[in-house]
């Protein structure tokens, strides 16, 4: 699992049918405790992830079985935000 903090909304206007409704964030990585210079993009898993929260991602097959439960097809996911760090 992954630690960063959300910087931002990605808005697409299109998207494959599975990740309509899905939201997608911009992410910035923390390694050590320390934030990095490394970004990545992650679909909110259901957990209401806002700008400014610590969150916890999975990433790989990982992310892919995380969405399973909200989706009724496979989805092309390769970053899930899983947790809200407290």
């Amino acid at each position: 699992m992954l630690r960063g903090v959300i910087r931002g909304n990605i808005v697409s206007t299109r998207k494959q049918d599975s990740l309509v409704g899905s939201k997608f964030m911009e992410v910035q990585l923390m390694k050590n405790g320390e934030l990095t210079d490394e970004y990545l993009i992650a679909i909110d898993g259901g957990v209401g992830a806002g700008i400014g929260e610590v969150v916890l991602i999975t990433t790989g097959s990982s992310a892919r079985v995380a969405l399973e439960s909200n989706h009724s097809t496979p989805v092309p996911a390769d970053a899930v935000i899983v947790g809200i760090v407290d």
